[in-house]
This record gives C-alpha cells, sequence and structure tokens, in this order.
C-alpha cells in the first residue's frame, strides 16, 4: 500500500484546518446576526427563537441590493408639489403571493412573527428545498373601521414570489402560509420613513386621503404598508398603498 507523502497529509491536514476555521466563523456570524434579531426583537416584544439563526444567516448574505428582485409594475402618473413628490399611481399585475395572516396584540409584533416565518420558507423550508430569493417590497395588508379612525389587530404579511416561480411557486413546509393569486391592482402610493405602528399608519393613511383628489375611487378599510427594510432597521423604508376599487 503506497505511503501518503508528507506533502500530501500536510495539504489534507491544512485544509481540514480552514474547513474547521471557516465553520468556526460561520457559526460566530450566525450567533452575532441572532442575538442582535434578538435584542431587536425585545424591542418589539417578540422572541426570535434559536431555529431562526439558520434563516436569518442566510437572508443577510443575499440582501445587497443587486441580489433583490424589485416587484414589477406599470408607472401611471406621478403627483408632485413644489419638486416633492405627493404620490405614485401605479399598477401591478395578476401575480402569486405566500401569505400569512397575524392577529398578535401589535401591529410591530404581528409583522415580525409573520416576517419570521416568510423567511423560513424563503430559505429553504419549502418542498424546493432551495433559497428562493429576496423579493421587495414584503407587504403588509391592514384593515380599518370605515371612518378611519381605528385599525384592526389581523394582518396579513405577503411576500411576492419571484418571477421565475410565479408558474409553479413551492410549497411551504409551515401551514400557516398559504400562497394566493393576487388580481391585477391599481394603487396609490406615497412614501414614508421610520418605524410603522398603529400611530404611525393611521397617520399616513389620513396624509394620503388628504392628498387624492378623489379617495373614494379607493377601499376605504383596505390599505397596503410596503416595506423596502427588514423589520429590524432602525430608519426603515416604507409606503402606504390605497387600493383603487375593482
Amino acid at each position: 500500500m503506497a505511503e501518503e507523502s508528507p506533502d500530501s497529509a500536510y495539504h489534507s491536514h491544512g485544509s481540514s484546518l480552514e474547513e474547521e476555521a471557516a465553520e468556526r466563523m460561520d457559526d460566530e456570524e450566525q450567533e452575532r446576526l441572532l442575538s442582535y434579531w434578538q435584542s431587536v426583537g425585545r424591542g418589539h416584544q417578540v422572541d426570535v427563537p434559536r431555529d431562526m439563526a439558520e434563516p436569518i444567516q442566510q437572508l443577510t448574505r443575499n440582501n445587497s441590493p443587486q441580489e433583490r428582485q424589485s416587484i414589477p409594475f406599470t408607472l401611471i402618473q406621478r403627483k408632485e408639489k413644489l419638486g416633492d413628490l405627493l404620490y405614485e399611481k401605479r399598477q401591478y399585475g395578476k401575480a402569486k403571493w405566500a401569505c400569512i395572516k397575524m392577529k398578535e396584540k401589535q401591529y410591530e409584533q404581528s409583522i415580525c412573527l409573520g416576517f419570521m416565518k416568510l423567511m423560513r420558507y424563503i430559505c429553504e423550508q419549502n418542498s424546493s428545498g432551495l433559497y428562493l430569493g429576496i423579493t421587495i417590497p414584503i407587504v403588509t395588508i391592514v384593515h380599518t373601521n370605515e371612518a378611519q379612525s381605528e385599525m384592526a389587530r389581523a394582518v396579513t404579511v405577503a411576500y411576492y414570489l419571484p418571477e421565475v416561480l410565479q408558474d409553479q411557486p413551492p410549497h411551504p413546509f409551515d401551514s400557516d402560509i398559504i400562497i394566493e393569486e393576487w388580481p391585477s391592482t391599481i394603487v396609490y402610493s406615497r412614501s414614508f420613513r421610520g418605524i410603522t405602528n398603529e400611530d404611525s399608519i393611521m397617520r399616513e393613511i389620513n396624509l394620503l386621503a388628504e392628498i387624492l383628489e378623489s379617495p373614494e375611487l379607493c377601499l376605504q378599510d383596505t390599505f397596503i404598508i410596503a416595506g423596502y427594510t427588514n423589520p429590524a432597521a432602525a430608519n426603515r423604508h416604507n409606503e402606504i398603498w390605497f387600493l383603487q376599487r375593482p
């Protein structure tokens, strides 16, 4: 039997050391990211469990701007005043979304917990066993009373399936996640920054209602919050969407 040369033994041992070091760095990164999300979660009164470590790491590594796919739409109109953009009128086409209904005590709890469930689906916990890719924005459907003075607790957090998966969406392992096909919709969109909670959402709804020439053309009790940054971010980029009546 041929003996292993010292040189090949060195390379074999060296590569295993490199693999161990890489695994150790990988574990350290996972712990650091999990710890960060857990501290953010506590601020929203949400517990981030240990099994979120891997999805958080996957999402973080694949969250560069060039990796994210924007939901396609057709711009119909831009309304400006003194150089400031007041709102955009857009048309979104018929498409499939992964949706989860949440009903926590606070809106922030619902979107954080809903987003975590969708993260698991995106990060391989699906029938394809593959990482599905990030699409933006992640949207939340909210409901108010007819007077638009109070927000209901029940919300739906939704993830737009990438173009290549629209025809055959992978099946979620989590039975709480439902794949829905949404019809083509015209929305009136206005951008805002910061945290999203019951107060800020109601403020943005009232603000856009004042700006629109004909708000009665839109649904009066159903709105969408579009989030372009994850719930852990401090200065988030959001939009409020009014939905034109079918």
